[in-house]
């Protein structure tokens, strides 16, 4: 876990949760935007992922390890005595879900960046039944996750860093896929667990990972007070990193800036 403090009187603090394949490495842009406008940064590699583990990369044991994982970050987040918001991108969108759903905390709003609620390609159907017999017996055995670094973003920029990063995994264990595909059910099942926290939705329109249809239907089953929903048309998945990416930033910002005021804080 890493904390990146403001130079300025802080407003809030931020608690960001990175996506599957990657680490918090890839967030500086993100990251800095927030403590330039007064936002205290908390974000940390989820368990498999970035310098958590060389040995055991692209695996998890259980989806709740990263819910387990992101509590010591919320918790570390309230020492600061300000609001927290959460914003959770891809699988990390999914994780907030879930640990939402699982867990009663005090936040003053959530975004999710497009969350993982559904998948754009899934395995062949042969490969999904021999996937819950290696679950069983092999669980660590290891398969190309099938995405690339072109169907992410297309800022050439971050594509050529990507392409360099020897963080970036590329292969993922037969348990994490199950996993995943479990915790994406419950996201669905557990519905009404969702606490009462407003809430931004920001969808990529051309997102070629994560389902766009399914993330829709998921929101449109929300019923929370404050619940906003925001597509961007020519966007990647990766939308915090795509060529719009200051403008979705000051969309973020108003939103929670929005938020601050209307429970009394002054900016």
């Amino acid at each position: 876990m890493w904390k990146w403090e403001t130079d300025q009187e802080a407003k809030a603090v931020i608690v960001i949760i990175h996506g599957a394949m990657e680490h918090h490495g890839r967030y500086g842009w993100l990251i800095e935007m927030w403590r330039a406008s007064g936002f205290h940064v908390i974000m940390g590699d989820l368990p498999g992922q970035g310098m958590t583990s060389r040995s055991h990369r692209g695996h998890i044991d259980s989806f709740d390890e990263y819910i387990i994982e992101v509590k010591d970050w919320i918790q570390a987040a309230y020492a600061f005595d300000l609001p927290v918001f959460v914003i959770g991108h891809s699988m990390g969108g999914l994780v907030a879900v879930r640990f939402l759903q699982e867990s009663h905390v005090n936040l003053a709003g959530v975004i999710l960046s497009s969350p993982c609620l559904g998948l754009v390609k899934s395995p062949a159907k042969p490969v999904q039944l021999l996937s819950y017999g290696l679950n069983k017996f092999a669980p660590m055995v290891k398969f190309s996750s099938g995405l690339t670094i072109d169907m992410a973003t297309r800022n050439a920029d971050v594509r050529e860093i990507d392409s360099n990063d020897s963080l970036y995994i590329t292969k993922v264990s037969v348990r994490w896929y199950r996993e995943l595909v479990h915790a994406i059910k419950l996201a669905f099942m557990n519905l009404t667990k969702m606490p009462d926290v407003p809430l931004l939705v920001l969808q990529a329109g051309e997102d070629k990972i994560v389902d766009k249809k399914a993330v829709k239907k998921w929101f449109n089953e929300l019923s929370l007070s404050e619940m906003h929903y925001k597509e961007w048309p020519k966007c990647y998945h990766e939308i915090y990193n795509e060529p719009e990416r200051e403008e979705i930033f000051e969309y973020s910002k108003t939103f929670i800036e929005s938020r601050l005021k209307s429970i009394g804080y002054i900016l």
